[in-house]
């Protein structure tokens, strides 16, 4: 959520004058891609512990060790290939997509499939750390937010579509075709990318980037990184272990709808973000908090009421879907031209580290609680990441942007 800023943000000096909707739509695609290998098992836990003979707790840990693969390597990666082209770079990432998933569906060993899945967290580390920048390069100065925003509508169609069918397809078929699914999906990506991506060099560093521990000192930056760290963690441990709950709670054979429904809302919130980011960053990331507050009290409190599961899951995707786009804008308006790229390498950091955290988080609850504690513990992450928004109010979550004139 997998979504991530990338440390490649800036533009070109003389770039097209409209949007290369095509080219746009194959990044977009590479952002379903990545974002669907790492919440795909979400929906397939039951059938994957069963045939990796593990327990469910430890099947959760392939999407832990798929973030870990990512938290590790998304800052030396990005910048030991700053100076690769960037074609280049898009294509070797979405191989590493389509190795990890072939090896991940012919996998009968826990082992293997672990490291398979800590292979494809490299390569989001890598796709991360430039997709929304290649979006930006792409489109004129006043268009980069369209652009951005049409690159990152592949996270909620993942969650909307690609969950939801790949969750159908496992139970219909079996998980292995679901991962098989997605080479095949990677593997159109390739050429698609080859044909219609246009390329842009690499930038060679030189000793002229931003310290990270200096990045940290610039107003604004560390809320930023304090609301990515503890909103991404709420979020995961309730998300990571979706089908366990509902399976709980006699819902089980409805996990694909449920996600489907949490999916619609996803795309609803960032139709929304993308039209509004501009003037009302600020507010928008406030009603993003409050509704998934709202969501996990709901689910804490009624969650023997189906009606109200759903209506929650309705308002748990409208206030995450917006999130990826609402805190990667944050970051880069926080570090500014000096402390951007440092700001959002240690966004696509930490927001890995929430995944993992999530993860193991949500493994230990569900061993010593039960999957009931999910949505308390959402709740109490959110009370921290709901203050520190609204404090933030001079810098990091600003009432006014920049050269918005809003």
């Amino acid at each position: 959520m997998t979504t991530h800023a990338p440390a490649d943000v800036r533009t070109e000096e003389a770039g097209p004058q409209r949007l290369p909707l095509f080219a746009l739509l194959a990044l977009a695609t590479a952002v379903f891609i990545t974002s669907l290998t790492e919440t795909l098992p979400a929906g397939l836990l039951p059938a994957m512990s069963g045939d990796l003979g593990v327990s469910e707790s430890a099947a959760g840990q392939t999407v832990t060790v798929y973030a870990i693969g990512t938290a590790l390597t998304a800052i030396p990666l990005t910048a030991a290939t700053a100076a690769w082209r960037r074609k280049r770079l898009l294509l070797t990432a979405m191989a590493g997509f389509a190795v990890a998933n072939t090896v991940t569906a012919v996998s009968t060993s826990y082992l293997l499939t672990m490291g398979a899945r800590f292979v494809a967290g490299v390569a989001a580390g890598l796709a991360w750390a430039l997709l929304a920048g290649y979006a930006r390069r792409m489109a004129p100065t006043h268009l980069q937010g369209k652009a951005i925003a049409i690159a990152m509508a592949g996270i909620p169609v993942a969650l909307s579509l690609g969950v939801p069918a790949g969750t159908f397809l496992g139970k219909a078929v079996s998980w292995q075709v679901a991962f098989l699914f997605m080479t095949g999906l990677t593997v159109v990506l390739l050429g698609w990318i080859a044909a219609a991506v246009p390329d842009y060099p690499g930038q060679r560093q030189e000793g002229k980037g931003t310290p990270m521990l200096s990045a940290l000192k610039v107003p604004g930056v560390t809320p930023v990184l304090f609301v990515t760290l503890v909103l991404v963690l709420a979020h995961t441990i309730l998300y990571t272990f979706i089908a366990i709950f509902l399976d709980q709670l006699g819902l089980g054979d409805s996990t694909d709808l449920v996600l489907l429904v949490f999916g619609a809302a996803s795309l609803l919130s960032i139709w929304v973000v993308g039209a509004r980011i501009n003037r009302r960053l600020r507010a928008l990331t406030i009603a993003s908090v409050l509704l998934m507050a709202l969501a996990a009290a709901a689910l804490a409190v009624l969650s023997g009421n189906t009606v109200v599961i759903y209506a929650a899951v309705t308002l748990w995707g409208l206030g995450w879907g917006g999130v990826p786009t609402l805190l990667q804008t944050a970051a880069g308006d926080a570090g500014g031209e000096e402390a951007a790229d440092a700001a959002q390498a240690m966004l696509v950091t930490l927001w890995n580290v929430a995944m993992a955290g999530g993860g193991l988080v949500g493994g230990l609850l569900l061993d010593r609680f039960g999957s009931e504690s999910f949505p308390w513990s959402v709740l109490i992450l959110i009370v921290p990441v709901l203050a520190v928004v609204v404090g933030a109010r001079a810098h990091g979550f600003p009432a006014r942007r920049a050269g918005t004139g809003a």
